[in-house]
């Protein structure tokens, strides 16, 4: 037996248990992230204690949200729920309607990207995701689902925040 063929066969079991290694990691989930707030046109990040409304939006796979239509004044926290009714991966990202715009065009250069914002949500089939946010700046946002597609196929909504009294 040569040293290259026995280098060989030593080697044979560490292959055979990289795959079991690498998919060990999954099966623990990750650590919570701390909550990065930092101000968007749009508003601020919110500690889920301060929210006291919560709106579910239905995201099903005819590339529709539901309600596609929010009202908030300035200054309330809203849990968005997003309730995936679908097959297939939805995302739910808050933002204006330029930055949306701009953001499903890189999603279709990069449709693997995985977003960790608190403005945005991945939402895997038959899940439900969540945002905490305090809409403290008024004027008209949207929301929208912005995997290659979706956005295009009118998958949003719009958010109208209005002035506090």
């Amino acid at each position: 037996m040569t040293f290259k063929t026995r280098r060989s066969l030593l080697a044979f079991p560490l292959v055979l248990a990289l795959p079991r290694a690498f998919a060990h990691g999954d099966q623990h989930p990750k650590a919570a992230a701390p909550l990065v707030k930092e101000q968007k046109p749009w508003g601020i990040a919110a500690e889920p204690a301060k929210s006291k409304r919560t709106v579910d939006i239905r995201m099903t796979d005819d590339m529709k949200m539901s309600p596609n239509h929010i009202d908030v004044r300035e200054g309330d926290t809203l849990r968005i729920r997003a309730v995936n009714a679908g097959k297939m991966l939805h995302e739910i990202v808050i933002g204006t309607g330029d930055e949306l715009k701009a953001h499903a065009e890189m999603m279709k250069k990069f449709p693997k990207m995985e977003h960790d914002e608190p403005y945005m949500a991945h939402v895997a089939a038959g899940q439900r995701g969540e945002i905490v946010w305090t809409f403290n700046r008024p004027g008209d946002f949207e929301f929208a689902c912005l995997i290659a597609g979706h956005f295009e196929a009118g998958m949003r909504g719009t958010i109208r925040v209005t002035p506090k009294a």
